[in-house]
């Protein structure tokens, strides 16, 4: 981190920036350089992904066969049963998704910039107020070389290092897991006041970092890094990938696999056999199809995943987002609940507000 080690004027300098900040035309020309000031997350995928991954199930897939086979077989209402069967997933997971997204998109972070109505490039440029304009843009519009302020219950918007403070305290723990704040101290001219630090990033006084937050005092900083360069970005990106399988995905595709097995071992044998004692073929298949049917819940998929979007979109009203549908499903199923209090929370401690028991009591 050699901007940690660099005085005010050198950190502006390498940052090619002023005490008054940048411009808005040059913060859109770093925004085309560096990107948005956003971390990785996992984004819904496409209506017609979604549409072909609702299908993306054992029972589901012995329902389409069903339906195939029930529509040779001229039996329009058993197809229509399928179909229904197959695509409700696809229709009452995709509503629950929309009302996530539209909770997501009423939650709007911004950040206190200063902006130039000239940017002169000058490094030894004094904060002049007239060229200078206080604005509240989202945390997205930051870009490398933007001068912020922050005070108490401001989150960190990116990295950024400080330029000036007064009494700062910061809360880490969202990346150090301890609750105690840092305080931040307010010799920012030195440049040796991290020679002790042992090059650690999270212990450099004069840095602060994307994720944490101001718990008391006020400073003013300039941003170094964004989005996925940031040190929280980095962490952003390790963690985003194929999701493990639940208990419920898991007992879910153990019963729809001891069915299918069941159901292949068993309609062989109903059909040569009702073929053979019979001699009518066309009967027979019939039959075994109608077996095949019977032996299949063909509801429980529609039954399961209605219930589960039923509960997420009761859940949007009362603004809590539900990202995955199974997540319904396990919070309900879970016996023991630990939780980790040591600062990640909003206000350091755990409160049991209210709980439902078994019969709704």
């Amino acid at each position: 981190m050699g901007i940690a080690t660099r005085d005010v004027q050198s950190a502006l300098a390498f940052l090619e920036t002023t005490p008054n900040g940048i411009s808005e035309k040059e913060a859109e020309r770093r925004i085309d350089t560096h990107g948005r000031n956003e971390v990785a997350h996992e984004k819904p995928p496409a209506w017609y992904l979604q549409l072909l991954l609702s299908f993306k199930n054992p029972f589901v897939f012995i329902l389409l066969a069903l339906g195939i086979l029930s529509f040779l077989a001229d039996d329009m209402k058993g197809t229509i049963v399928v179909t229904v069967s197959a695509t409700i997933r696809f229709l009452q997971g995709f509503r629950s998704q929309q009302a996530a997204e539209k909770l997501k998109e009423r939650v709007c972070t911004t950040a206190t910039v200063l902006r130039t109505k000239e940017f002169k490039n000058n490094m030894d440029e004094k904060l002049d107020i007239n060229n200078n304009q206080t604005l509240e843009l989202p945390i997205e519009d930051l870009v490398p070389g933007d001068v912020i302020k922050l005070s108490a219950g401001d989150i960190v918007p990116a990295n950024v290092r400080i330029l000036s403070a007064k009494d700062l305290f910061v809360n880490q723990a969202a990346l150090t897991g301890e609750a105690l704040p840092v305080e931040k101290p307010e010799n920012y001219h030195d440049s040796n006041i991290n020679e002790k630090r042992n090059g650690a990033p999270l212990e450099m006084d004069n840095l602060c970092f994307m994720g944490t937050n101001i718990i008391s005092g006020t400073a003013t900083a300039v941003v170094v890094s964004t989005g996925a360069n940031s040190y929280f970005g980095s962490l952003a990106k390790s963690v985003i990938g194929k999701r493990p399988e639940t208990s419920f995905d898991k007992g879910v595709n153990k019963v729809s696999w001891l069915l299918i097995k069941f159901m292949l071992i068993m309609t062989p044998i109903v059909f040569f056999i009702n073929g053979i004692s019979k001699g009518d073929w066309k009967e027979a298949f019939s039959f075994v199809i109608a077996m095949a049917v019977g032996l299949t819940p063909e509801m429980l998929p529609m039954i399961v995943t209605a219930n589960l979007a039923r509960g997420a979109v009761k859940m949007s009203k009362k603004k809590v987002i539900v990202k995955q549908l199974n997540s319904i499903q396990n919070l309900g199923a879970m016996d023991v609940l630990c939780t980790d209090k040591t600062g990640t929370l909003t206000e350091d401690k755990v409160v049991l507000v209210r709980y439902l028991d078994l019969t709704g009591n």
